[in-house]
C-alpha cells in the first residue's frame, strides 16, 4: 500500500519523467531507482516520496541521464 501511495505522489507530478522511476518499499523504507533528466528531478522525486505518510526513509538510486 505504501508503494502505491509513493508512486501516486511521484506520478502526479507533471515535471517528473514517471516512466523511468521505479519504487519499492520495505518496512517504511522507500527505494527509488531509474533514470531522470536532472538532479532537480531526482530531488523532487525524493521530496515527493518523503512527504507520503508512513515513509520512514528514502534511498535515492536515481541516475541522471
Amino acid at each position: 500500500m505504501l508503494t502505491t501511495k509513493v508512486k501516486t505522489a511521484i506520478f502526479n507530478d507533471p515535471s517528473l519523467e514517471v516512466l523511468d522511476i521505479n519504487v519499492k518499499t520495505f518496512k517504511g523504507v522507500v527505494q527509488l531507482s531509474g533514470f531522470v533528466d536532472s538532479e532537480k528531478a531526482a530531488n523532487k522525486a525524493v521530496e515527493r516520496a518523503r512527504a507520503v505518510s508512513g515513509v520512514k526513509m528514502v534511498n535515492n538510486s536515481l541516475i541522471v541521464k
